[in-house]
Formats: C-alpha cells, structure tokens, sequence
C-alpha cells in the first residue's frame, strides 16, 4: 500500500513539473524575457532587440529599442536648416555630429526641410504652426530644474501647452498612444516599417524601430505586449524613410525601413535614404 502511495505521490510530482515547465515555457514564448535581451550601448542608454509572434502571424516582428535615461544621456535635436540644409542618413548624422544615436524627429512637408507638426530647437523655430490633427508632443532640455529632463505630453489633457512651455526642444508628431498606453488607432488595412518615439512609466525615452510592416493598430499592440510599459507613444516615420543608427563600443548598427501601402510595397530597400531632421542621443 506504501509502496503504491509513493508511486503515485512521484507521479504527481512529475506532471506538476511537466506542467510548470510548459507553462513557462508558453510564457515565455509569448511574453519575452526583456531585460535578459537589452545590454548597456551607453552612460544611461540600453539597447533591446526583442522578437515578438502575435498571433496569427509567421513570421513575427524584431523590435530594436533604445531606452535613453535623460537624466544620464542627452537627447539633441538636429536640424539641416539650422546646419547647411543638407538631408544625411542617420548614420551620417552621427558619424558628422558625433552622436551615440538618430531616429528620425518626424515627417516633413515638400521642401524637404521642414516637419510637419511644429518643432522648436531652442530659440529657432523651424515650424511655427500647430497641426490639430497631431495630438503628441516631445519636449526636452527643460527650463527648469524640478521637473523632468525629458517628457511626452498628450496635447488634449489639462494645461499640456503650459508644460509645453517649460522646454526649449519641442516636438509635435503624430499620436500612437496616450495616457497610460491607450491605443489610438482604428482598424485600416494600410501598413509600412516602423520609426517612432515612445516614454515609459519609468520616464525614460524610447526609441523604437520594426522594419516588418504592420498597421499602427497592430503595431501599438505589439508593443504593449512587448513588457516594455510604454506610456505614451508617437509616429516619426514609416516606410524606406524609417532610419535608426546606433554608435558605440559594442554595437554599430544602421537600420531602414522599406514597405509602405501605397508607395513602396516591397521589402527589397537595404539602404538608409537621407533625412533632413533627427533626434540624436550623446553621452554626457
């Protein structure tokens, strides 16, 4: 009789293992390990490459991230109207600037030079109209020492423009998600490689870029799902104009984009095309 309660007690034991293990394994398998995937690129910056399956979907999404502490790193604007109006590549940008990082600061209109939303650099305005349709701002370098080195802010919650105000880089492109990670896209059918800037509950600026087309609605979700607790997220550029470099002792990466509806939809661009307007990241 003993000897049948063992065997069975050994029995149970095992299967609570096998069935520990597979749900591990299934957690895993859906919700990457994030931090076992990031290593340090900088004083305050990490880089991550996560690989996320949604469901439904083959071949997945490869996410690169930058997690930039504005306390320990800074972020810098760089304009080509303020320089000599010359677009470069991303990696152009930080080799002739000396630039740990650049990401794309936005869209921009047909002369090639200007962003879309409005876009302060310090005392120089590059744009100095309001877009309605683009309800998300980047505003860094604050003006004041009580209050954070670096933000995003929803331009419809209370007095976002007097916050605004407290910064001499402001950037306004288009919202991904608001608030405590809400997403604000609809279903469409419409998708390109991915450029956009985002801010976690931890405060820290992201840079996040995915080269698989994905509609935004798809993406945001994504990207929830990633463990990476964006809070707020915007579009800086989609499709072969989607650029990010990296520049450090452990990583030299140039990265494009290439598939957009309606304008380039294949994944045959292995080049980064010129941009005339970058957020760039330097070591303090």
């Amino acid at each position: 009789m003993n000897s049948r309660l063992g065997i069975i007690h050994l029995l149970c034991s095992v299967m609570a293992v096998l069935l520990f293990c597979d749900a591990a394994w299934t957690q895993s398998k859906l919700i990457p390990q994030l931090e076992d995937r990031c290593r340090i690129v900088g004083k305050g910056v990490e880089y991550c490459l996560l690989e996320i399956k949604p469901e439904g979907d083959r071949s997945g999404a490869r996410i690169h991230v930058l997690r930039i502490d504005p306390n320990l790193a800074r972020l810098k604007l760089l304009l080509a109207s303020e320089h000599d109006n010359k677009s470069r590549t991303a990696a152009a940008w930080c080799r002739d600037f000396g630039l740990l990082a650049a990401i794309n600061a936005g869209m921009y209109s047909k002369d090639f030079l200007t962003n879309v939303g409005y876009l302060q650099n310090g005392t120089y305005i590059q744009n100095k109209r309001w877009s309605r349709g683009y309800k998300s701002v980047l505003a860094f370098e604050s003006r004041k020492t009580d209050i954070p080195q670096a933000i995003m802010i929803d331009l419809d919650e209370p007095e976002a423009m007097k916050k605004v105000q407290d910064y001499n880089v402001v950037i306004q492109n288009l919202r991904l998600m608001k608030g405590d990670g809400v997403n604000v896209w609809g279903k469409s059918d419409k998708k390109w490689s991915e450029a956009a800037v985002g801010m976690d509950k931890s405060g820290r600026i992201l840079f996040l870029f995915c080269r698989s087309p994905y509609s935004m609605v798809d993406f945001n979700e994504i990207v929830k799902s990633s463990g990476l607790a964006v809070m707020k997220l915007m579009h800086m550029e989609g499709g072969p104009v989607a650029s990010m470099s990296v520049r450090s002792r452990n990583l030299n990466l140039d990265i494009s984009g290439s598939y957009e509806t309606g304008m380039k939809q294949d994944d045959m661009n292995e080049m980064q095309w010129p941009i005339p307007n970058v957020i760039g990241v330097q070591i303090k």
